[in-house]
């Protein structure tokens, strides 16, 4: 009897393993689904890189934008007294130049010239260059043009042949380079006078065509030009 019993439990207790197992081969494919699930995620992460790679490709973009903000200083551009050309342009910046270097050498040329016709030309010549500077620093900054700073390394080379020399041959050296410089601005005052349609620049080219005659005389009545004093014509 208590043998019977013994195998009645065994079998009750393989019973109850066999569930027990049976319960946990079933819930094996719970973890397999979880993972599906998950793999979702990723798909979503990935699409993202896409917006920063189109970022990255603008600042490519931005030496065309400072290109086009350069241009002004070389191409025609339009103002509220009409357009802006690249010879209206020029023309200011070159008399800015002449002023640059002409100006300090008749104020030079006033102490040291040995010629008393010499020291007068260069004071009347000296104060119009100062008025003509003037105006075109007030031209420029209402047409927003970039002038000069200093003269070029043609005028420097002028300026020190000139403050090189003493007694007659300064005035001669002075009188030569100047008259030269001046009548090769002479033809592009001219040109942007007969061409230009901004009405500040058309008023400013006869403000420095008057000047720049007026020089011309002044520097001719000295008596001291010569062949070198004046350009080579252009036809």
């Amino acid at each position: 009897m208590r043998l019977l019993d013994s195998r009645r439990a065994l079998i009750s207790c393989g019973i109850a393993a066999l569930c027990t197992l049976t319960a946990c081969a079933g819930y094996t494919p719970t973890p397999v689904s979880d993972t599906a699930g998950l793999s979702t995620e990723p798909a979503a992460v990935d699409t993202e890189p896409a917006e920063p790679s189109t970022a990255a490709a603008e600042p490519a973009d931005a030496p065309t934008v400072q290109a086009v903000e350069d241009e002004p200083e070389t191409r025609t551009r339009q103002t509220k007294w009409g357009p802006l050309t690249e010879a209206d342009q020029e023309l200011i910046k070159k008399v800015r130049l002449a002023s640059l270097w002409e100006m300090p050498m008749a104020q030079d040329a006033i102490q040291r010239a040995s010629s008393a016709r010499v020291r007068q030309v260069s004071k009347e010549i000296a104060a119009q260059h100062d008025m003509l500077d003037g105006q075109v620093r007030d031209l420029a900054a209402k047409l927003k043009v970039k002038l000069p700073v200093k003269p070029t390394p043609q005028q420097q080379d002028w300026m020190t042949d000139i403050s090189g020399r003493s007694g007659s041959a300064y005035d001669k050296t002075y009188v030569k380079w100047l008259r030269l410089a001046h009548g090769q601005i002479f033809t592009l005052i001219g040109t942007v006078r007969g061409t230009t349609q901004n009405t500040l620049v058309r008023r400013f080219s006869e403000q420095a065509n008057a000047a720049v005659l007026n020089h011309q005389r002044l520097l001719e009545s000295t008596g001291l030009t010569t062949p070198e004093s004046f350009p080579t014509p252009t036809i």
